[in-house]
């Protein structure tokens, strides 16, 4: 039976963060943030109930939630100890610049797909390193819900049947997620035996049977037999990498954030310190004003992230120019105030595209422990293919990679040589867990899922409540806009954006086109006079929710 903690029953225009003095868990499924303020109650601290959700969401949230993908883990302890764990997928040992010049759709479907997963031992590496629970009590929660059965949730049982033509192809993936065209309802108890069954053994054995156990063995043998890459070797020399997060500031808050082969943290700090010597009273929220110069320096950073940056282990990223406030106080010459620059004035085309099926969650416990982590399969279902046996949905991450260099790819654009396919490395990603701090204590805890548009949701998240002085909900629900500077166009959600605001950025020179919600923010925020800890779910994603603990 699952302890129920209350969760945000959300009315629009007047966003409510859930409250609690001691944890708070926010992700995209309330089974999933129940679990994980459960362990808080128990005594658990951030990282102990960040590796429980993550296992949670592992089952009830198919589209993005994981074990068979990768992501990355920011972490700020009490004592102010700060590590990044990199566990993103890796390509194979057979990976090439060009194995799917010949057959593009292989990079996106199926089991040939799929990079070398690391999310299992991401969690297995931050148990080691701040645990405090045993590590079957993490597990047994997800253990529990993939055998007894779970409701499924509004959202999941859409994007079941929205993607069940795609999904139907895989004769695993239609019989145990599709029942054969009998869709689930919402609601619909959910039972996952197969995923039970892996999950008990990683629960049992620890999270190395993942990679050297019988689900390595069933997962190689598989792809042994449909054409997959991945190799017991493969995964049984998958390392997690620690690695120093970037430090950024910005009015007087300091940023910590993401590291490559994240672009997410140099981009998100770069424009952050474009944007700094500008005064937000000059510049008043929902302004064409504001909008400009946000559009401007989005152009500049995507445009350096498309060329300059790769995973640090097999290219040569320069970071430290980058992140630095000279490089961006020149940067800032380059912003025209009142006139749009165009794309393609900024430099040639390069760039590859990158799914927006992702899923972030935020942590914060009672001792003042933090941990921010997105990870993804990807595409929504990753591959669409389960390694038979296991019950596992395999990432379609190589397609991560700019899988054609030197040739355009289905945007038309050419993409990056720096993230071409090479044996062992780990793909360019956007996501971009971050931390901001106040006065040397944790005052937000943010991220969010959504490719490319990621990078913009986090900045505009900050900027809403640095700059414009907005409570965590009004700054996460708050509209959108993104530009990635290829294509030369502005996206904003919906039809928030008035008229006058439309035609005046049109005189300025700017494309602007409207698109669907963009990313699912959910973030928390930390009251420093009282401690009060203010969990938002962005309500993009219906069923997300916060749970104090």
């Amino acid at each position: 039976m699952l302890f129920l903690l209350p969760l945000l029953l959300h009315q629009a225009g007047n966003p409510q963060p859930v409250t609690s003095l001691k944890g708070m868990v926010v992700c995209d499924e309330p089974i999933a943030a129940r679990i994980g303020a459960k362990m808080l109650e128990r005594g658990a601290n951030a990282v102990d109930a960040a590796v429980a959700v993550a296992f949670a969401l592992s089952v009830v949230q198919p589209t993005a939630g994981n074990i068979g993908g990768g992501g990355f883990m920011l972490v700020r302890m009490a004592n102010g100890r700060t590590e990044f764990l990199d566990y993103r997928e890796t390509a194979p040992a057979t990976a090439h610049r060009t194995m799917y010049a010949a057959n593009p759709k292989e990079s996106t479907e199926g089991l040939r797909a799929a990079g070398v997963p690391g999310t299992v031992a991401g969690m297995g590496e931050a148990m080691r390193r701040f645990g405090t629970m045993k590590w079957k009590d993490v597990v047994e929660p997800s253990v529990r819900l993939a055998r007894t059965g779970f409701p499924i949730s509004a959202t999941q049982s859409q994007a079941l049947q929205s993607s069940s033509k795609r999904l139907s192809n895989f004769a695993l993936t239609q019989r145990i997620y599709l029942r054969n065209g009998k869709h689930y309802s919402p609601g619909e108890q959910v039972k996952l035996p197969e995923l039970g069954s892996t999950l008990a053994r990683i629960r049992d054995k620890g999270w190395q049977e993942f990679y050297t156990g019988q689900t390595a063995r069933l997962i190689a043998h598989d792809m042994r037999e449909r054409g997959g890459h991945i190799t017991t070797r493969d995964l049984a020399t998958y390392r997690v990498i620690v690695r120093k997060p970037l430090i950024g500031s910005y009015r007087g808050h300091q940023i910590i954030t993401a590291p490559p082969p994240s672009s997410g943290g140099v981009a998100l700090i770069e424009m952050l310190n474009m944007l700094e010597p500008f005064e937000p009273k000059e510049y008043p929220y929902g302004s064409a004003k504001r909008y400009h110069l946000l559009i401007e320096a989005m152009k500049l950073a995507f445009a350096d992230r498309s060329e300059l940056l790769g995973d640090p282990d097999h290219v040569q990223v320069p970071v430290a120019e980058l992140i630095s406030k000279e490089y961006s106080a020149r940067q800032r010459l380059r912003i025209n105030l009142v006139r749009a620059t165009p794309s393609a004035s900024i430099r040639p085309g390069l760039g590859a595209p990158e799914s927006e099926q992702t899923t972030h969650f935020s942590v914060v416990d009672q001792f003042g422990n933090v941990v921010s982590n997105t990870y993804t399969l990807n595409g929504g279902f990753g591959s669409g293919d389960i390694a038979e046996g296991t019950g596992i949905l395999m990432n379609n991450e190589m397609d991560d990679f700019a899988s054609n260099p030197g040739k355009p790819n289905m945007y038309g654009l050419i993409q990056g040589e720096r993230n071409a396919i090479v044996a062992n490395k780990r793909p360019l990603s956007s996501m971009t867990p971050t931390i901001v701090l106040s006065e040397g204590k944790p005052l937000l805890v943010v991220g969010s899922p959504g490719g490319p548009t990621i990078i913009n949701t986090v900045l505009q998240v900050i900027l809403n409540c640095v700059d414009h002085k907005m409570s965590i909900g009004q700054a996460v629900q708050a509209p959108r806009i993104h530009h990635q500077w290829m294509p030369d166009t502005t996206y904003y959600e919906g039809s928030w954006l008035s008229s006058d605001t439309l035609a005046a950025l049109s005189g300025m020179g700017h494309k602007v086109s409207s698109r669907a919600a963009q990313g699912t923010a959910n973030c928390i925020e930390i009251d420093l006079a009282t401690g009060v800890r203010r969990g938002m779910p962005d309500k993009r994603y219906a069923d997300a929710a916060a749970a104090g603990g």
